[in-house]
C-alpha cells in the first residue's frame, strides 16, 4: 500500500492545481521542504469543509507518512483516488 501511495504522490506536480476526489473538487498544493527531503500536501475542498494535510519524509529507511491531525487511511485514500482537472 505504501509503495502505491508514494508512486501516486510522486506523480503529482509540485505546484498548486485543481483536482477531484470522491465527486468533490479541491485545490491542492504540493511543495518540497528541507531541500526535497520532505514534502507537504494540502488540499481544500471547494465549496465544502473537507481538508487534507500531510507531510511525507524521505528517510534512508524509507518513506515516512505523517498526516496532520487526521487518519493515515484518509490521506492515503485521497492521494490514491485523486484525479487532476
Amino acid at each position: 500500500m505504501m509503495a502505491d501511495f508514494v508512486a501516486a504522490f510522486d506523480a503529482l506536480p509540485a505546484e498548486t492545481f485543481k483536482a477531484r476526489y470522491d465527486g468533490r473538487s479541491y485545490v491542492v498544493t504540493k511543495s518540497a521542504l528541507s531541500k526535497g527531503k520532505a514534502q507537504k500536501l494540502v488540499a481544500e475542498e471547494l465549496g465544502g469543509s473537507d481538508y487534507i494535510s500531510l507531510n511525507l519524509y524521505r528517510l534512508a529507511s524509507g518513506p515516512l507518512l505523517k498526516p496532520c491531525e487526521m487518519p493515515e487511511a484518509k490521506v492515503i485514500a485521497f492521494v490514491l483516488g485523486l484525479t487532476r482537472d
